[in-house]
């Protein structure tokens, strides 16, 4: 890498932290600073905005949150409070969480540049993350991509009726039970004709062979909790 590039890195547990520094001490032309709090980071964001910026931010997305007096408690919310503000920092985030839904409200309503699993990190995927981060060009982790893909791919299969019908399945032992439960956006309610042939089209889609996997795919995939 050419020229010095400031980075910050952010997470509430020191073995965390010094976990990522010691992939980042052999990549070259680092300046490596460490907050262990949102409101730490931010801070230090602001204050260095005219004489050192930072010029990458990589921040865990869940916090210990001890104190009671504390703005910002979570990395989307730090995230967000950079955004707001428009300062010009490159935003990354480094966490254990791999749940789909969490991967995908993040990317979908953040936009990180990066999105990378702790304990699955390395020197090389740092440096190749920070590479692209300063062109201004997406890195994702692996598992992240796949879930992404994945994801995007059953959205396209997806409708207000389907979630519905996936939420409500495992609390009734019988189809029929969810006829007067279900409901089109006009507030009409869906025969139970039309939530079997839903099932078995979603089925298909999901390639499974009965509600019940089909359900368990639903969450693997983090269609419904």
């Amino acid at each position: 890498m050419t020229g010095r590039t400031k980075i910050l890195l952010v997470d509430d547990h020191q073995l965390i932290l010094e976990g990522i520094l010691s992939y980042l001490k052999d990549i070259d032309g680092l300046e490596i600073e460490t907050a262990n709090s949102c409101d730490e980071a931010f801070h230090k964001i602001k204050s260095s905005l005219q004489e050192n910026p930072f010029h990458i931010i990589f921040t865990d997305l869940s916090f210990d949150n001890q104190y009671n007096n504390r703005v910002l408690d979570s990395g989307e919310s730090l995230i967000k409070a950079i955004c707001k503000e428009e300062i010009p920092i490159k935003v990354g985030v480094i966490t254990g969480h791999s749940e789909t839904n969490r991967i995908f409200n993040v990317i979908h309503n953040l936009n990180p540049l990066a999105y990378i699993l702790k304990g699955k990190c390395s020197t090389d995927e740092l440096t190749f993350a920070i590479r692209k981060m300063l062109k201004d060009e997406i890195y994702y982790t692996h598992e992240i991509h796949e879930k992404l893909l994945k994801r995007a791919l059953v959205e396209i299969q997806m409708d207000d009726i389907a979630i519905q019908i996936l939420k409500e399945l495992p609390k009734h032992a019988k189809i029929a039970n969810l006829e007067g439960l279900i409901k089109k956006e006009d507030g009409s309610l869906v025969k139970v004709r039309s939530i079997e042939s839903k099932l078995s089209k979603l089925r298909a889609d999901l390639q499974v062979n009965n509600n019940t996997h089909l359900v368990l795919k639903a969450k693997e995939l983090g269609i419904v909790d």
